[in-house]
């Protein structure tokens, strides 16, 4: 795996994850509680053996960088790293990314210098585990120009994918990126043969990108560089290779999830609460998921009650109810609070003793301490990190509304999950 270099693809803007993407870049959001979406990819490399990886980004990208530049520094005797490449303008290149291609064409005159045999072009904002070393073998052993991984997948969900067909051998045949009625239709295929039981293949009958592609060198090397108007791998630059190209498909049944929409996201974290197995576990001998060391204290429980829930490092809670929920490092939830089904990002440092002593007897509803207060109710929400959330408020869409953009208020609503901002303040006895 040491011919290998691995880039992973930030994303844009990351609007199907705003507001959580207001002030960071899609791969920088925080992930169950500790972890951030990065981390995912960069794990499965370093657990492939593959130690050479870049990421691409250009928006909000300042906690992207402090966060890859604290959790993985490679020792002096290797030659492995972690780097981010953010967009930039130059002479030879005004504009900034404007599709997945076109964010590994800017930074080519660089990549194509690395003696490598493989391009491992990979998601930010994936969550699955994966041993990519069984990905480029089977690349090296067809003999593939491109190879692809796969999913099946059921009807409701194929039209937001790229839906592939392929022959006995694995090539690909035909490629269709998010493809709606008839067209759907048109790529169903027998899974079975893929190795899915004959049931599994009736409820799966797709074949889904997963959106991460092996590349030879300088297959990759000439398809940016003679279609410059194809600024899209998926959508673009795939499609039209697999004519007159080995473009192969590799098989990954396991749990895999894409989470760039609240919802999404909001599901896969809640879901890593399920008893008695998740459907991913961070738990894995072998192939841990690494992040940042914040060597934080254990976290402090008083007279609390806690199911089905994970709780991060750090946190104090005092005599509160948790039920099927997620809370973030440094989480500080008071008397009387019950959280149920949400998901608390926590807080990004502690506020001193004192001070919040002080906030507490001056009352002020504008220095709300970071946290949540006493006799607070949260429910089916998103709380993102730093968030002050005053005593005896709820936050439950007591009117079940689907979406709203409260931004002046410090929330939004999206797919009827509450989203309480970063940094926001919510004064005691609201109802949301």
């Amino acid at each position: 795996m040491k011919r290998v270099l691995s880039i992973i693809l930030g994303g844009g803007a990351g609007t199907r994850l705003y507001p959580l993407t207001k002030t960071r870049a899609k791969p920088a959001v925080p992930l169950a509680g500790k972890y951030r979406l990065i981390d995912i990819p960069v794990s499965n490399c370093i657990n492939s053996g593959i130690l050479k990886i870049y990421v691409l980004t250009q928006f909000n990208s300042a906690s992207l960088n402090r966060h890859i530049a604290r959790a993985y520094n490679f020792s002096v005797f290797s030659d492995g790293f972690v780097e981010v490449l953010a967009a930039q303008q130059t002479p030879d290149s005004p504009s900034w990314f404007q599709g997945t291609a076109d964010a590994v064409r800017k930074y080519l005159w660089m990549l194509q210098d690395f003696d490598m045999d493989e391009f491992l072009i990979l998601s930010g904002d994936h969550l699955y585990r994966m041993d990519y070393a069984k990905f480029v073998e089977r690349h090296r052993e067809t003999n593939a120009d491109i190879t692809i991984s796969v999913v099946p997948i059921d009807e409701k969900r194929a039209s937001s994918f790229g839906l592939m067909k392929i022959d006995d051998s694995g090539r690909v045949v035909n490629f269709m990126e998010k493809p709606k009625g008839d067209a759907l239709h048109q790529m169903r295929v027998d899974t079975s043969t893929l190795g899915l039981s004959p049931e599994q293949a009736e409820e799966k009958p797709y074949i889904a990108s997963m959106g991460i592609y092996v590349f030879k060198r300088q297959v990759l090397i000439d398809l940016l560089k003679n279609n410059l108007e194809q600024t899209d791998f998926g959508k673009e630059i795939i499609p039209s290779a697999a004519k007159d190209h080995n473009v192969q498909a590799f098989l990954f049944d396991d749990y895999w999830e894409d989470i760039g929409t609240i919802e999404a996201f909001y599901d896969a974290n809640l879901a890593l609460t399920e008893q008695p197995r998740p459907s991913f576990s961070f738990y894995a001998d072998g192939a841990p998921i690494y992040t940042r060391a914040r060597f934080l204290p254990p976290t402090k429980l008083l007279d609390c009650k806690v199911t089905e829930s994970i709780i991060g490092d750090g946190c104090i809670l005092k005599n509160c109810q948790v039920h099927h929920s997620v809370l973030g490092i440094r989480t500080r939830v008071s008397a009387g609070c019950v959280i149920r089904d949400a998901l608390l990002m926590g807080a990004d440092y502690y506020e001193r003793f004192e001070a919040r002593q002080s906030i507490r007897q001056e009352a002020v509803d504008e220095e709300i301490p970071i946290g949540i207060g006493a006799n607070t109710t949260i429910q089916r929400a998103i709380v993102d990190k730093n968030a002050r959330i005053g005593s005896e408020v709820q936050i439950v869409n007591k009117d079940h509304v689907e979406e709203a953009d409260r931004e002046e208020h410090g929330f939004y609503i999206r797919n009827g999950i509450i989203v309480v901002q970063k940094n926001a303040v919510i004064p005691g006895r609201t109802v949301i």
